[in-house]
């Protein structure tokens, strides 16, 4: 296993618990509870920044422009929900 996909392991999972802290903090019954999760899952986002910002800074985890056709077309689909 290389140093990529380690990295690239390391985000999924990181991804992973973010998704779980999230759910924990909005289905909390207590303040406590709720509290707890929310201060793990910034904890989580900050982490998985990093991450990102390391596989980026290696070529890792390219970034894309999106088209400007393609930004209007999702902005039209969702313009109509109410």
């Amino acid at each position: 296993m290389n140093d990529r996909q380690i990295m690239e392991d390391i985000l999924l999972t990181t991804k992973g618990v973010c998704d779980l802290y999230m759910h924990g903090a909005i289905e909390s019954a207590t303040p406590n509870v709720h509290q707890a999760f929310n201060t793990a899952l910034n904890d989580a986002i900050n982490m998985q920044s990093g991450i990102y910002q390391q596989m980026s800074s290696h070529g890792w985890y390219p970034k894309e422009q999106a088209e400007q056709q393609k930004l209007c077309q999702v902005k039209q689909k969702f313009s109509g929900v109410q």
